[in-house]
């Protein structure tokens, strides 16, 4: 929605899927905000959309916004994205061209990750997709439920994220291991789990989580060679971002029965394309990228929106990114 009033700073919102971008930032009478519900893909059309504006608020990896993008945008100033990582803005090539980049908060968003974490892993474990579907097409039971206490719970990355899931695995009562690249024994006592060596951790897991943060390094963390490790009827969940997890590898996977399940919250093109096999993949539960998603997160996001528009208009940034 676009006010009709001579304003002196204008603000877009991308990817407001919810709607809810307005309502929750408040900005001041001389700061024009609009929001787009959609998502747009096509640079050319990306460019014509945000003519004029004076600042864009990305939520959080949705669009992406390169160099060429900032060229067909000479009047931006200050690009705002939500949490304080975004792979998917070109930092460098901001402030190269003059153009700020800040973020916002993000503790709110940890706590909802987690627990759509593990929304996604008891879903998954106990089939409930498939039973919610054959209770309403008129039938009953469905198949067989996993049980989480006793079994392992293998993180794949110890950060915050993954260090958050242990109180609750703890709570089921199941045993904690961890692997990453760069997991250090001190910190796998401090988080109070057992770290093992890669062959080790992918062998023993009956669940698997992954947690690391996308980087060139991390592209197909798990991959065939990780998949033909694994236990068979591992269940596999992903909330960190869909290239750690070799998505070729995750459909053979799936398709040939040789993991008993994979719940899914991010992949490697989102939105997810219409047609992908992971649409219609056996054992599976799918969520559209929601794991920050919750009205606890959005408010922490939207009212650091309003404080950076200010801070920059004001002269004196607030959580500035740097390359």
């Amino acid at each position: 929605m676009r006010h009709d009033r001579a304003v002196s700073f204008r603000v877009a919102f991308l990817d407001d899927y919810q709607d809810v971008a307005l309502s929750l930032s408040g900005f001041p009478a001389d700061v024009d905000a609009v929001s787009f519900a959609d998502h747009v893909d096509e640079p050319s059309r990306l460019i014509a959309r945000l003519q004029g504006f004076d600042a864009v608020v990305c939520m959080r990896e949705r669009t992406p916004v390169t160099a060429p993008i900032l060229d067909g945008l000479p009047d931006l100033k200050l690009l705002i994205t939500t949490g304080m990582r975004n792979a998917s803005i070109d930092v460098a090539a901001a402030r190269e061209r003059g153009v700020t980049v800040c973020g916002t908060g993000s503790g709110a968003g940890r706590a909802s990750t987690t627990e759509h974490t593990w929304a996604l892993l008891m879903a998954l474990a106990r089939n409930l997709p498939a039973q919610d579907a054959a209770i309403r097409a008129g039938g009953w039971q469905r198949g067989l439920g996993t049980v989480l206490s006793g079994s392992t719970l293998g993180l794949v990355g110890l950060g915050k994220l993954g260090a958050a899931m242990v109180p609750v695995a703890r709570a089921l009562g199941m045993h904690v291991t961890a692997w990453s690249t760069n997991l250090t024994a001190e910190r796998a006592a401090e988080v109070g789990v057992e770290a093992l060596e890669h062959d080790a951790f992918f062998a023993g897991a009956d669940v698997l989580s992954v947690h690391l943060v996308l980087s060139e390094r991390s592209v197909a963390t798990i991959g065939p060679r990780e998949f033909a490790l694994m236990k068979p009827g591992v269940l596999l969940v992903n909330t960190s971002r869909g290239p750690i997890v070799d998505e070729a590898a995750l459909v053979d996977a799936l398709y040939a029965g040789r993991i008993g399940g994979a719940a899914l919250d991010v992949y490697d093109t989102e939105p997810l394309p219409g047609e992908h096999p992971l649409r219609t993949a056996p054992r599976t539960v799918l969520a559209p990228h929601t794991g920050y998603v919750s009205w606890s997160s959005y408010r922490e996001y939207h009212a650091d929106v309003v404080e950076d528009v200010a801070a920059f208009r004001a002269g004196a940034p607030v959580r500035e990114l740097t390359p």
